[in-house]
C-alpha cells in the first residue's frame, strides 16, 4: 500500500548518507553575482592609494579593509593582463581557474571565529606563463593566510570534492 503525502514537511527525514538534510550547517561553495566587484567607483577605490597589496607569485592581492570585522564574503575582482596573455582564451581560462580556486576556498575567509577584515578584494594574475589549478589554489590559500595573519599549518583541511 502506497501512502501519498500532500505536504513536503510530512516527509521523513533522510538518513546521514542520503542527502543534505543530515548536514544543517553545510558549506556552500558558490560565487554568486552579488560577490563580484563590478561597480566602477568601487574598483577605482580598490586601486587608490588607501588600499593595501602584496604579491604571492603568480598572484597579486589588492584589498581594502572593512570598517568592522564581518562574516559576509567580500566583493571580489579577478583580473588577467591583456598585455601578458594576448589570446582571450588564455585570459578566460586563467580567470576561470582563479574563480574556481576562490569559490572552493572562500570559506577560509568567511568562517573565521571573529570575522574577517576585508571589504573589497582584487586578485590579479601577474605570472608570465599559464598555471594549473593546483598552483593557483595553493597560492590563493597562502594569500588568504597572509591576509588573515594566520599560519598555513593552522588551516582547515581542503574540501572533499
Amino acid at each position: 500500500m502506497v501512502k501519498y503525502v500532500s505536504n513536503v514537511n510530512e516527509l521523513p527525514a533522510k538518513g546521514p548518507i542520503e542527502g543534505p538534510r543530515s548536514q544543517p550547517a553545510a558549506r556552500k561553495y558558490t560565487f554568486p553575482k552579488e560577490e563580484h566587484l563590478c561597480r566602477k567607483k568601487l574598483i577605482e577605490e580598490l586601486f587608490s592609494k588607501q588600499s593595501s597589496s602584496f604579491g604571492v607569485y603568480p598572484l597579486r592581492i589588492v584589498w581594502i579593509p572593512a570598517p568592522a570585522p564581518t562574516s559576509a564574503p567580500p566583493q571580489v575582482l579577478i583580473s588577467v593582463s591583456k598585455r601578458t596573455f594576448k589570446r582571450a582564451v588564455d585570459r578566460n581560462r586563467l580567470k576561470r581557474l582563479i574563480r574556481e580556486a576562490y569559490r572552493l576556498n572562500k570559506y577560509r575567509l568567511t568562517e573565521q571565529p571573529n570575522g574577517h577584515p576585508i571589504a573589497l578584494l582584487g586578485i590579479i594574475f601577474t605570472g608570465k606563463e599559464k598555471s594549473p589549478l593546483t598552483l593557483v589554489e595553493k597560492k590563493l590559500i597562502s594569500a588568504f593566510h597572509r591576509l588573515l595573519g594566520t599560519s598555513a599549518e593552522a588551516s582547515a583541511s581542503p574540501p572533499a570534492a
